[in-house]
């Protein structure tokens, strides 16, 4: 089936921001941090808990769509199907900073989860005293990946997001706490089921003439937002009243271990969103409602609402999605009322992603300067934290830098075989970037929490990518476990073994690979775990955790996509993993 891969643009890179200030132009109630691709509430309460989202652009209205009171605070927008960088996201919770706290919600992507991630760990780092203020939520709905196919990645997160914006953003709007905020926007995401049928791909702006490889007898059940597969493909396309009924049995079954994620139990009361992906016809959708209405009646399910509509898009893909979120029992004493929940979907918005939108007639773009504030770092040794022998301390990491650099080759044999071939480059351009702040004296041993921060920005800047990322949140958490080690003259040895087991269980909330994943994982657990021992010990155990990687499955990171007899038959063991035994043996 041919793919649509024309566009009415300017240029392609320059599509999102000028999507943006589209927004801006339509709604007075909203202004655009050009530079960061940030739409944000330019009234903000600072007396309310705000709420902070994004990802990449191409699924409008989200997500900027929903920034409004009742809903978002602010929206950061990556380009098309890429996720924004960290300082994009710090950036936007500068903006809404405010009295109460912030929460982000994001959809369950690795680059999303990562980037979102790291930005939270770094502003905590930079503003210890509000570290304790952002809260984090994980939205996966998505029902087409089984928990086999799945692993440790977990669910796509899909249409259903936008719901946990809308319960999350009006409970807030109501004055609740950061707390109530959080755990309602918690307990929603985990009451989600969405599935997504598309006629074929869909062409980013920019990229290649392409064919799909659905044929026009096919239709594709699961499909993903970013193209990817789903679970099955159907050929001929079904009737919609054949169609609708095998969609309703993946959201609904609770016999099918691989792919029962809410409990229902039949005749539940629900709220049932019908999403456009972008490409399909009003005329379409509305029969697509009325059959999945028809369904659930038969099926003794309550509707307690239906909304249908374009909510999340993949730009003008051919598909829909079905969300079913399963609303509490009327009696049920363990969760929110439904009287709260359907009054919190009810609350008016003025957010124009979502059905009440405003009113408003804009005659002019109403302009709005704004620029960024720079981000204040302590001088080293200001009010900082010294090391016990700060000399020593910026030697020691100048020799694992160099150490790593001196690597490079090996890591980079290895990464061409276990994954794309630039794990070795990636940790050469931080250990430069480190060495070289070291002996300009910007890294110091006199503050050992502000050298924590300045090596997570470095992984940031300098390296990129998933890796980048992981590190990066590392030291940011790194940095906050020594703020709070309680030492006043220098990090003891026992604080500095306490923030590396807090920095290591803020890293797991970022990621699910645990050891034995064949990841850098490995070796920084295993380090982190023998700490009581010795210092010599720990580094053996890390040393030993990154040898095994050659026996281990991968579970996680680039190896996983490589096939798993050439991983046994090489014996090659993850790059990422040796990176760490490499600075750990030099520290």
């Amino acid at each position: 089936m041919s793919v649509q891969s024309k566009h009415l643009l300017n240029t392609p890179e320059s599509l999102v921001v000028e999507s943006l200030r589209g927004v801006c132009a339509t709604n007075p109630e909203v202004a655009l941090d050009e530079a960061n691709k940030i739409l944000f509430q330019k009234a903000v309460d600072r007396s309310k808990v705000a709420l902070v989202c994004g990802g990449g652009s191409g699924h409008e209205p989200a997500h900027s769509g929903f920034v409004g009171k009742g809903m978002l605070s602010a929206a950061v927008c990556g380009n098309i199907f890429a996720s924004p960088s960290p300082s994009q996201v710090r950036n936007a919770i500068n903006l809404v900073d405010n009295q109460k706290g912030t929460l982000i919600v994001v959809k369950n992507y690795t680059g999303d989860v990562l980037n979102f991630g790291l930005a939270k760990e770094q502003f905590g780092a930079l503003h210890p005293e509000k570290s304790n203020s952002l809260e984090f939520v994980i939205v996966g709905d998505d029902v087409a990946v089984g928990r086999e196919q799945g692993k440790i990645v977990g669910r796509r997160g899909l249409a259903g997001t936008v719901l946990v914006y809308k319960v999350a953003g009006a409970l807030a709007q109501s004055g609740a706490s950061l707390n109530e905020v959080y755990e309602i926007a918690t307990w929603v995401a985990g009451r989600l089921a969405t599935i997504g049928v598309s006629l074929g791909h869909t062409h980013v702006p920019g990229t290649g003439t392409s064919e799909s490889d659905i044929s026009t007898s096919e239709i594709e059940i699961g499909m993903g937002i970013h193209n990817e597969s789903g679970h099955k493909r159907v050929s001929p396309i079904p009737k919609l009243s054949e169609l609708i009924p095998q969609l309703l049995d993946l959201l609904t079954s609770t016999t099918d271990s691989d792919r029962s994620f809410v409990p229902f139990k039949g005749r539940d009361e629900v709220v049932v969103l019908v999403n456009n992906l972008g490409g399909l016809s009003e005329l379409e959708l509305g029969g697509i409602v009325a059959e999945v209405r028809k369904e659930l009646d038969a099926r003794g399910y309550g509707i307690s609402r239906l909304l249908s509509g374009t909510y999340m898009t993949s730009l003008n893909m051919p598909g829909f999605s079905i969300t079913l979120f399963m609303l509490p029992e009327k009696n049920s004493t363990s969760s929110p009322s439904i009287d709260l929940i359907l009054s919190l979907l009810d609350e008016e918005t003025d957010a124009p992603g979502w059905k009440c939108t405003s009113k408003a007639v804009v005659s002019s773009l109403d302009k709005y300067s704004f620029h960024s504030k720079t981000e204040e770092h302590r001088n080293p040794g200001q009010n900082g934290l010294p090391a016990s022998d700060p000399n020593s301390f910026i030697d020691s990491i100048k020799k694992a830098a160099q150490a790593l650099i001196n690597a490079e080759p090996e890591i980079t044999k290895m990464d061409t075989i276990a994954g794309d071939g630039d794990c070795g480059l990636t940790l050469k351009a931080g250990a430069e970037a480190v060495l070289s702040k070291a002996e300009t004296g910007e890294l110091s041993g006199s503050d050992v929490a502000q050298a924590m921060i300045s090596i997570s920005q470095i992984a940031e800047d300098k390296m990129g990518g998933t890796s980048g990322a992981l590190y990066s949140i590392f030291f940011s958490a790194l940095a906050q476990g020594l703020h709070a080690s309680g030492d006043s003259n220098h990090v003891s040895s026992q604080g500095w073994t306490k923030a590396l087991h807090d920095a290591r269980d803020k890293l797991y909330t970022y990621t699910r690979a645990r050891p034995p994943s064949r990841t850098l994982v490995d070796p920084l657990d295993a380090f982190i775990s023998t700490l009581s021992k010795s210092f010599d010990a720990s580094v053996k155990a890390a040393a030993d955790a990154a040898e095994n990687t050659r026996d281990v499955e991968a579970k996680a990171g680039r190896s996983a996509y490589v096939e798993g007899d050439r991983l046994k038959n090489e014996k090659i063991p993850d790059p990422g993993a040796w990176g760490v035994k490499v600075i750990l043996e030099n520290i």
